[in-house]
């Protein structure tokens, strides 16, 4: 059912104090939620939920807020609902009027909230965090006609994967299954694989290819025998070998890939997973998906992201990218600055620019927009670092596109939060009247007026010891 529409009328609880009233609302956070539009979430997200079936779910402000707090800090959806309790500028974030003591959701509540808005309920989200950074003047108009376009890997949540490892877990896996649907096994191998295992990895770390991969041979032997032995026992029934599709299928697949073949197998839990190489000297392989990131030339304000599974051409993604960059801004893009691999891009709209180019660059403004285009890569190692783009656990091929969305919507409030923080704060300084029967008086001065006395001060005693070294 729909979420209640909230009361915006005053209420009378004589025995609670509001939040607002609690609250310091030149806060950054305080400020940011007064500049995101949230009746938009209302109305967008509003259709996706049954008129007249169920109970009302919950607020879509809660729900919206605490995926803005996640990607923002860098949580785990279990981390920012136990910190939402404790913090009152969190809750007024997310739309409460008084200070709440119980869990607002159960965390599972957040997987089923991005399950339920998808790839686009989280460019919505990003599309907000726009808006935002326009009104708080973070960005200005004129910085969406020029954008730096880059693409990355985001790396899944997966172990580094080995045959060894895939085999001994492939075959775990179906045992399990069997155990769970009363499927009885002539031999499940729950002895001889990890001792197999155990062996596999002590000679591949002592460099002793050749017995390591006997040990290898022996887990693959084990892994055929599970699975021909499901094939005979549940030949006879339709409902079990439906039960038993998948996993027979990502068994078949690991036992039929080869070194050199395309498409592999890395992960059981995810097998949309890919290698990417992209010539990192500290880390050859990464196991994920690659993304396309685009940010402002002059600001370095994200105004998009889109993974791209496939591990395409870096050149045949910039049509894509920009389009999403369009209908975020609503703005007409003037000038792209990429790196060299986006060479054959085929972009007609817009002017692209690629890094090391000479031809066309005549005034000193290009000259330095181009230049600026490196800028891109540490904005990339902060959605990485402070945010949740460096490792993805969101599930499937969808929670890829999600994550990489909801990682740049965080990146924005950061940046948000950091201009409501500088150009927003007040410096108090209290001052004490002498006269007897009075009482402080706290006098806040902007950091403007504090400086402009600063220098006053400095000036008055440079002009007073260069008088007394004239008299003298």
């Amino acid at each position: 059912m729909r979420p209640k529409a909230p009361d915006d009328s005053p209420s009378t609880d004589l025995f609670r104090n509001r939040l607002e009233n609690m609250l310091d609302q030149r806060h950054e956070l305080y400020r940011l939620a007064n500049l995101i539009d949230w009746n938009c979430f209302d109305t967008e997200f509003g259709e996706l939920y049954c008129s007249d079936n169920g109970c009302p779910a919950k607020a879509t402000r809660l729900m919206v807020g605490l995926q803005y707090l996640k990607h923002m800090y860098g949580l785990s959806d279990d981390q920012v609902v136990m910190r939402w309790v404790e913090n009152p500028y969190w809750q007024h974030f997310c739309g409460e009027e008084y200070f709440q003591h119980q869990l607002p959701i159960d965390p599972s509540s957040m997987s089923r909230f991005r399950r339920r808005i998808g790839e686009s309920g989280c460019e919505k989200i990003l599309e907000a965090t726009v808006e935002a950074g326009l009104k708080s003047k973070t960005i200005k108009r004129n910085d969406l006609k020029r954008v730096t376009v880059d693409t990355t890997v985001q790396e899944k949540s997966v172990a580094f994967p080995t045959d060894s490892k895939l085999l001994n877990r492939s075959r775990v896996r179906l045992v399990k299954l069997c155990r769970k649907h009363g499927v009885s096994l002539r031999q499940s191998y729950s002895r001889k694989g990890p001792e197999a295992l155990l062996l596999a990895n002590r000679y591949a770390h002592a460099r002793q290819m050749r017995r390591m991969r006997r040990q290898v041979r022996k887990l693959r032997t084990y892994l055929g025998r599970v699975v021909r032995d499901i094939e005979r026992r549940t030949a006879g029934s339709a409902e079990q070998q439906m039960i038993f599709a998948n996993e027979l299928a990502l068994a078949r697949r690991l036992l039929n890939q080869k070194k050199t073949d395309r498409q592999k197998l890395y992960s059981l839990h995810a097998p949309e997973v890919e290698c990417i190489s992209k010539g990192k000297a500290h880390k050859r392989y990464e196991f994920g998906v690659k993304a396309s990131i685009a940010t402002t030339n002059k600001s370095n304000f994200v105004v998009g992201g889109i993974a791209l599974p496939g591990n395409p051409f870096d050149g045949h993604t910039l049509v894509c990218a920009l389009d999403q960059v369009r209908r975020l801004t609503g703005s007409v893009i003037d000038e792209v600055f990429v790196d060299r691999g986006y060479r054959g891009h085929g972009e007609e709209e817009s002017t692209v620019y690629i890094s090391g180019q000479r031809r066309g660059i005549k005034t000193q403004r290009l000259r330095r927009s181009l230049k600026r285009r490196q800028a891109i890569e540490p904005v990339i190692g902060h959605l990485k670092s402070d945010g949740l783009l460096g490792r993805n656990y969101l599930k499937g091929t969808e929670g890829d596109h999600m994550n990489v969305m909801l990682s740049c919507a965080g990146h924005n409030l950061r940046l948000i939060l950091r201009q409501l923080r500088i150009f927003c704060l007040q410096v108090s300084e209290s001052t004490v009247c002498t006269e007897p029967g009075t009482h402080h008086v706290v006098r806040p001065w902007l950091l403007s007026d504090i400086l402009f006395n600063w220098a006053a001060t400095k000036l008055r005693t440079s002009t007073r010891f260069l008088l007394v070294t004239m008299a003298g």
